[in-house]
């Protein structure tokens, strides 16, 4: 059996088709989903970027653990384990932050290929590009950090012609190429392919014609594409015209798009390629992305919100098995990572001649997929080490950080213990999905009614339950 991960980033489900978005043109995924299992409440455990990818690829817990770090190098990945087992592993990837040096997360990968662009990656530096910032509103660089950054995505795009350019498309074309030179060797088992592609995440730069789609009617003022989030004026929406709001969802939401009809043209690839019939195909998302919910735009907080720690899973099994079901129990990033070797039956890896067996510390949701069980948890954990905690059931989600104006530092500034913790308790609405860009209004949010003065007594069992859970992963 081949394993076959698409790995999309900041991509929200309630912007989804199959998740119940019906204003956001996904028909590609929504095909893909139709033929495979969809998971309805996923949520990464410790967020944001790095620390996701790190439970993937070791299948850890790093919430009370780890932050924004590189591996470490008692750390076994999942692609070192298949390695060892005569896999053909390969990592292609945009995804900045995985090649800063030192990170090593190409670790266990025989085929490695890093795209170079994203966001302020220091990839392009021809000093006779000129970046004209005139063309840009304003509101993409408030400070010196941001203009800095800002300017050098621009240039990093600076020799785009079409929409083979982007990202998203450059990221897929190379995983078509490496899949057609296997299947040239006659290599059509034992396949390991984790496709990161950082779209949907910011600087949200779809082509015209996709934004075009959601764009307001009567918006006509320089494009907001990287909303700034530093200083005191960054990635709050009073800083923010209603207008300008709608402006950048829909920004996100043809990026969406585009993510949907490259990706289109992958999942085709792999059948027309004739593997299909024996690959897992896992989907997911890292988080999700603040659009305005909870008065920010993109992530200046560390409030693990639904709206940014639910993610997007689906997966395809080559038999069909459990096609078209929707699971509602409560899955976690960690489970991604036994999932696949309890598929591929694999419980070692060999270290220097000699067998190691393996150390889980997720759920396999091979049981789920085959219909032996229905749940394995009634709730999830999601939060920034050493920043923010929180657990959500059926009902309520319950959330800790250490002060109201915690800085999003990824991990590097940690609060320290001695500051006082403060407690918000919000009752969860699910269904809250806007209709079109165009009506969706400035507070509107996922999660929004604090009880916590109503209702403390419940409050009180969840924070001893979320407290009994994180000692558990320390």
């Amino acid at each position: 059996m081949n394993v076959i991960v698409i790995m999309l980033d900041s991509l929200r489900p309630d912007h989804l088709g199959f998740y119940g978005n019906n204003w956001i043109q996904t028909p590609n995924l929504d095909a893909f989903a139709q033929e495979s299992i969809i998971f309805e409440r996923a949520y990464a455990e410790g967020l944001p970027t790095l620390p996701v990818r790190t439970t993937l690829f070791t299948g850890k817990y790093t919430l009370m653990s780890r932050g924004w770090q590189p591996l470490e190098t008692n750390d076994i990945t999942l692609a070192e384990i298949l390695w060892s087992n005569y896999y053909d592993t390969a990592l292609i990837t945009d995804t900045a932050p995985m090649h800063r040096p030192h990170m090593a997360y190409e670790r266990g990968f025989n085929f490695v290929r890093f795209i170079r662009g994203q966001v302020s990656d220091p990839y392009v530096i021809d000093p006779n590009i000129n970046v004209d910032l005139s063309k840009w509103n304003p509101k993409n660089y408030l400070t010196e950090r941001d203009r800095k950054d800002f300017i050098q995505y621009l240039k990093n795009r600076y020799y785009w012609k079409n929409e083979e350019d982007h990202f998203i498309a450059r990221v897929v074309k190379v995983g078509i190429k490496w899949l057609e030179e296997r299947i040239e060797e006659g290599k059509r088992d034992r396949l390991f392919l984790w496709l990161d592609c950082f779209d949907p995440h910011e600087p949200w730069d779809p082509p015209e014609e996709y934004y075009r789609l959601y764009e307001p009617k009567d918006f006509d003022e320089l494009p907001i594409i990287n909303p700034s989030i530093h200083g005191e004026r960054g990635g709050f929406i009073e800083n923010f015209t209603e207008e300008e709001i709608r402006h950048i969802r829909a920004q996100y939401a043809g990026e969406v798009t585009l993510v949907d009809k490259w990706i289109g043209i992958f999942l085709e690839k792999i059948k027309e390629l004739d593997i299909w019939g024996n690959s897992l195909i896992i989907l997911l998302s890292d988080h999700g992305e603040p659009l305005g919910e909870h008065g920010i735009i993109r992530k200046v907080r560390p409030w693990p919100y639904e709206e940014l720690s639910r993610i997007v899973l689906v997966i395809h099994h080559p038999d069909g098995i459990g096609r078209g079901r929707r699971i509602k129990t409560f899955i976690q990033t960690t489970d991604i990572f036994p999932t696949i070797l309890d598929f591929l039956e694999i419980s070692d890896y060999r270290e220097n001649g000699s067998k190691r067996f393996l150390r889980q510390e997720g759920i396999s949701l091979k049981p789920l997929i085959e219909g032996e069980v229905e749940d394995i948890r009634n709730y999830a954990i999601a939060g920034h080490y050493k920043r923010s905690w929180s657990i959500r059931n059926e009902n309520y989600s319950l959330y800790l950080w250490s002060l109201e104006k915690t800085p999003y530092t990824f991990g590097y500034g940690i609060i320290e213990e001695k500051e006082k913790n403060t407690l918000e308790f919000y009752k969860v609405n699910r269904t809250y999905i806007p209709s079109k860009p165009n009506k969706w209004r400035i507070g509107e949010e996922p999660e929004r009614d604090n009880i916590i003065d109503r209702n403390k007594d419940v409050a009180c069992e969840l924070e001893l339950l979320l407290r009994r859970e994180l000692l558990k992963i320390l």
